[in-house]
């Protein structure tokens, strides 16, 4: 079956993952680190597209981003990798490859999972053993927007602004929610909806999201849950 076109619309979030090659390791070091930081945000600004949140893991990274453009995420994107790939395989003295093929994506709608596709981004530290909570990895946007640290690469998303009236309430209210973690529900469609490309929303969401593309957004009616292929430790 021909593999069906990323979705990308401007204006909605898109959450974005990038794998390494079999899960070999896209990062050596902190240098390797700050260096991938460095070209996402740079070309986040270059192509338009907000940087809401983010988490780097040793054999992935994941995204949470709303362009302007519609080529804006396939463009920083593009760039990205070409350009990380040229600056890892020189230094760390390699050739080929570093990515899983292309990087997947799914749209999400704001209001039923924008934070939880941010918790569920900070939360995959835990998952993965690495650290005992979210505030203890630093790779992530997590302690910026739990007030531990600052971070100007973010642009946080209205509804982070909603969770309080001043940066202090927002913070502690951003913390707390991450400790409460995800349902089960909620984790198995945000991972099957980033595996497989499909928008994650409600129905009517959906049905509107579908007025804007023709490309179709969802393998079954709107509502049906999302089947989880892989676990969510995998992501």
């Amino acid at each position: 079956m021909a593999r069906l076109p990323r979705l990308t619309v401007p204006g909605y979030p898109h959450h974005v993952i990038q794998r390494g090659n079999n899960r070999q390791p896209i990062v050596l070091s902190d240098a390797d680190r700050e260096t991938l930081l460095g070209l996402v945000a740079d070309n986040a600004l270059k192509h338009r597209v907000a940087l809401h949140a983010y988490v780097l893991m040793d054999n992935h990274f994941h995204l949470l981003l709303t362009p302007e453009t519609e080529d804006g995420v396939p463009q920083m994107m593009q760039a990205v990798g070409r350009r990380y790939v040229r600056y890892f395989n020189d230094l760390h003295h390699r050739s080929g490859t570093l990515w899983e093929g292309r990087y997947k994506s799914t749209l999400i709608q704001s209001e039923s999972y924008l934070l939880a596709c941010m918790t569920y981004m900070d939360l995959n530290p835990v998952r993965a053993g690495m650290v005992a909570q979210a505030s203890d990895f630093v790779w992530s946007s997590h302690r910026h927007y739990s007030g531990l640290a600052q971070d100007r690469r973010l642009t946080p998303h209205t509804l982070y602004w909603g969770l309080g009236n001043t940066p202090f309430a927002r913070e502690a209210a951003y913390a707390e929610m991450v400790r409460d973690g995800l349902s089960v529900q909620q984790q198995t469609r945000i991972t099957g909806a980033a595996l497989r490309g499909w928008a994650l929303g409600d129905a009517g969401f959906v049905a509107e999201l579908q007025k804007r593309t023709q490309r179709r957004v969802t393998e079954s009616r709107p509502g049906r849950p999302v089947s989880q292929r892989k676990s969510a430790e995998s992501l």
